[in-house]
């Protein structure tokens, strides 16, 4: 705890150190200095998630405030990531954003991404049909519930208004691919006392594979290119940290065969509400998000299952149900089904405002519950399981998954009202889903 403790606070003084004012009242504009032409900024990405390990790193971002007059807002902006977790995974990231840069008020974000998993969670499919147990890791490998993944990503999107600010279209592509394995026993091995080393075993993965639920077709991954369109409904007052207003979108990809998907066609829809009420002005606030994800149409790959999508995210991870940013104290991709419906309730109260030199900064808590379960199956064929494996690992008693519910709470530290460093620590309710998880990030999670 300390050591956790200590982070905080580094991260907050480079924080301090690193990034421009922007004010949250009028009041505090005047004594607020207001960046104009390019901002540039940089500081190490260390931080801590309970599925991950800790991240070590470097992040540069570049902001264009122009002429001033958009601040608290800008024109466009762009960061550069690279960095690494202790468990085995890997960042490289440029994300753009041309927020008020294009005419006729069109927004274009593009992000070009490699990222690498190690050991990236897998639990099977449907929720608590898919059994979790500790002995497997305790008595078999710490890896037993673990695959590994490299994924290229290239994503463009294009936003546009319908009816003034609030109400916009959106249209988008992605060229994805991954390459999935088994856990790498000997990457994960390298340099390691023999004492340390992992035996090279089975893994549920593995199992998967042999009973034909994962086919051979996707196992080693592929393309899923995808197009994207939507419409966006959005009133809120700040996009890093509403006090009121809703966010709201409805999203279709598709992934057709003639986009260079020689074994993959499906399309997923995407629904999502978030929503803000100021309980008491400037210092408490009730939100919360809704959200639901599903196949519509086709055979979508194992590999993409899990793949959370939205209208705008600069988040490099975007795996769920359960972890950072979907289901905290759960385990991360606990809960994957071919379709899955969630919820966040939070309670967020900015206990301390003050100023340090002309920045303007604040403390703050929230209270959270989570809460995700899946609403279509994915289905496999049983019969190649034997009855002793369908015991050890799966309970069919489950026909219809239920509610996978985590509790938990944070601290908030942010400068300028945009720029949150974010602790949360999670505990889930049911010892299926994993027992806590405590995360160190950037920015709120909707």
């Amino acid at each position: 705890m300390k050591r956790n403790l200590l982070l905080i606070f580094v991260l907050a003084g480079l924080i301090l150190v690193q990034f421009p004012a922007r004010a949250q009242e009028e009041k505090e504009k005047k004594q607020a200095k207001i960046p104009t032409g390019i901002s540039f900024g940089a500081l190490p990405t260390i931080s801590f998630d309970a599925d991950m390990g800790f991240q070590y790193g470097g992040l540069v971002s570049l902001y264009d405030y122009g002429d001033g007059k958009l601040y608290p807002s800008y024109k466009q902006m762009m960061k550069v990531e690279i960095s690494r977790y202790t468990k085995g995974s890997g960042t490289n990231q440029l994300f753009y954003d041309a927020k008020n840069l294009l005419p006729h008020h069109l927004r274009l974000t593009a992000d070009l991404s490699y990222l690498t998993e190690k050991s990236l969670d897998f639990y099977g499919f449907n929720g608590y049909q898919s059994l979790y147990s500790t002995k497997f890791t305790d008595d078999i490998t710490r890896v037993f519930y673990r695959d590994s993944r490299k994924m290229f990503r290239f994503t463009v999107d294009l936003q546009g208004q319908i009816s003034g600010p609030h109400l916009r279209w959106l249209a988008g592509f992605g060229v994805m691919n991954m390459k999935m394995d088994r856990v790498d026993f000997d990457a994960i091995n390298k340099n390691k006392d023999e004492a340390d080393k992992l035996t090279d075993t089975t893994t549920l993965f593995d199992n998967y594979v042999e009973w034909g639920i994962i086919s051979e077709k996707e196992k080693d991954g592929g393309n899923a290119n995808f197009l994207k369109a939507g419409i966006i409904y959005d009133t809120r007052d700040n996009e890093a940290n509403p006090m009121k207003g809703m966010w709201s979108e409805a999203l279709i990809t598709y992934a057709p065969k003639f986009l260079f998907n020689p074994e993959f066609s499906y399309a997923k829809l995407v629904l999502i509400h978030r929503q803000y009420f100021t309980i008491v002005p400037d210092k408490l606030s009730f939100v919360y998000r809704i959200g639901y994800q599903g196949t519509i149409g086709g055979t979508a790959p194992f590999f993409m299952q899990p793949y959370m999508l939205s209208s705008y995210s600069s988040i490099t991870k975007t795996d769920g149900l359960g972890g950072a940013k979907t289901l905290r104290g759960i385990m991360r991709d606990r809960i994957v089904g071919d379709g899955i419906a969630y919820g966040n309730l939070e309670l967020r109260w900015k206990f301390l405002k003050t100023h340090v030199g002309k920045q303007n900064l604040y403390l703050a808590l929230n209270g959270f519950s989570d809460f995700g379960m899946v609403v279509q199956q994915i289905k496999f064929d049983r019969t190649k399981i034997s009855e002793a494996d369908q015991d050890k690992y799966f309970d069919f008693s489950f026909e219809k998954d239920k509610v996978h519910p985590s509790l938990g709470a944070g601290l908030r530290i942010a400068l300028n009202e945009n720029f949150i460093l974010a602790v949360d620590y999670g505990f889930a309710t049911n010892k299926q889903d994993g027992l806590k998880g405590l995360y160190i990030n950037i920015g709120n999670l909707f």
